[in-house]
């Protein structure tokens, strides 16, 4: 442990560890998870809110996880992560991310043993992502796959339902709900795609070969756009087929807003410094999205995902980092 790294058992370790899990992405994994667990009817409240609450925390331990294998570019693009500026060690956050995704999947398993099989994928996947964020075509695919998965678990958790039930609601029973996965599977790549914009100088300078060092800003603005306008099409169908009340439509409306919002102004910039306020509006589209779909899919659930998107709003502003994203 180096010198200014703080003990495990301090205060100052609990506070840098936060920080490196990003609190307000943690909105995107429960968003995500609550689709899968909307589209489950008549499930306990104890079961909704165990495998929320799971759902929910996934996001930060792998996201901390991801940290350890970037610190070569994020030292030059991110200096103020704890990581980075050496108040923890990388060796205390692998430990505690792994025991923390243990016990999310441990929880989600308690719910439904079937889900292991998609944890264990899902942590590999993020033990992974970093090798296959240095090519062009596999980051944003990669990791929006992982994020992906959220929403199957999340159905998954309901009750007593196989890997093959899952498969068969998908793709016979229900192609509405795979309609609703890859909503978030576009969303979480559109996500991908806008951060990469921040991190052009420092990934070209560390061998990340993303589709903006590569290609350059503008066609992977492009990219940017067709994985936006999937995500926005893909979650108008799924709350138009489940024949949604004005909410949903309300919800989706304001996302699509905010999407092309953040979609214009990336086109209009060339500044890798200006690019945070249109990733925030990418995240709070596909947010919005996913709340949408909920609440087409549980119309009681209203009032408790205003809260929720509220209490997203609240925590981006009290991010400890201005620019991060």
């Amino acid at each position: 442990m180096s010198r200014s790294s703080h003990a495990w058992w301090t205060p100052g370790f609990a506070r840098a560890y936060v920080v490196t899990m990003r609190p307000y992405l943690l909105f995107v994994s429960g968003a995500a998870g609550v689709v899968g667990l909307s589209f489950v009817h008549g499930m306990p409240l104890s079961r909704v809110a165990v495998g929320f609450v799971a759902l929910f925390l996934s996001y930060g331990f792998g996201q901390a996880l991801t940290d350890c294998f970037q610190t070569d570019t994020d030292s030059i693009s991110a200096p103020y992560r704890p990581l980075i500026r050496g108040e923890v060690t990388r060796a205390q956050v692998l430990t505690v991310s792994l025991i923390g995704l243990t016990l999310v999947v441990a929880a989600l398993c308690y719910l439904n043993p079937w889900i292991l099989t998609l944890g264990v994928a899902a942590v590999l996947g993020l033990l992974t992502y970093t090798r296959l964020k240095r090519t062009w075509w596999g980051g944003p695919p990669w990791n929006a796959w992982i994020v992906a998965v959220l929403p199957m678990m999340g159905w998954l958790a309901g009750g007593e339902r196989s890997l093959a039930s899952l498969g068969r609601f998908m793709v016979a029973d229900s192609r509405v709900f795979l309609a609703a996965v890859l909503a978030v599977f576009f969303g979480y790549a559109n996500f991908v795609v806008m951060g990469y914009f921040k991190d052009i100088s420092a990934d070209r300078q560390t061998g990340y070969r993303t589709f903006p060092v590569v290609f350059g800003w503008q066609p992977a603005a492009v990219y940017g756009d067709v994985t936006a306008a999937l995500a926005a099409g893909l979650s108008l169908f799924v709350v138009a087929r489940v024949g949604a009340g004005v909410w949903s439509f309300v919800l989706l409306a304001a996302g699509f807003g905010m999407h092309v919002y953040a979609q214009i102004a990336v086109h209009r910039s060339s500044d890798e410094k200006a690019v945070g306020g249109p990733i925030a509006y990418g995240v709070r589209a596909l947010i919005l999205y996913c709340m949408a779909m909920a609440v087409a899919n549980q119309a009681s659930w209203l009032i408790a995902l205003l809260l929720f998107g509220a209490l997203f709003e609240l925590t981006l502003r009290l991010r400890p980092e201005e620019g991060q994203v």
